[in-house]
């Protein structure tokens, strides 16, 4: 998923816009924690119990 895709996804959950350059697994776990979530981006290994998150196949397929 490219950053702005992610940006809307921020700002879709109620969070405002980062100002400036942002990192993309910084952005991705404030969302995260907004929807109800471990903010554990990027973290998984083959596994994750975060069944209701967002990013969950872009986590497991390693796309971060």
């Amino acid at each position: 998923m490219q950053i702005e895709e992610i940006k809307k996804r921020a700002k879709a959950v109620g969070l405002k816009p980062p100002a400036g350059k942002v990192k993309k697994l910084d952005l991705v776990r404030e969302i995260q924690k907004a929807e109800g979530n471990f903010p554990c981006f990027g973290t998984a290994e083959k596994y994750c119990d975060q069944l209701g998150c967002f990013f969950r196949e872009d986590c497991l397929a390693g796309n971060f």
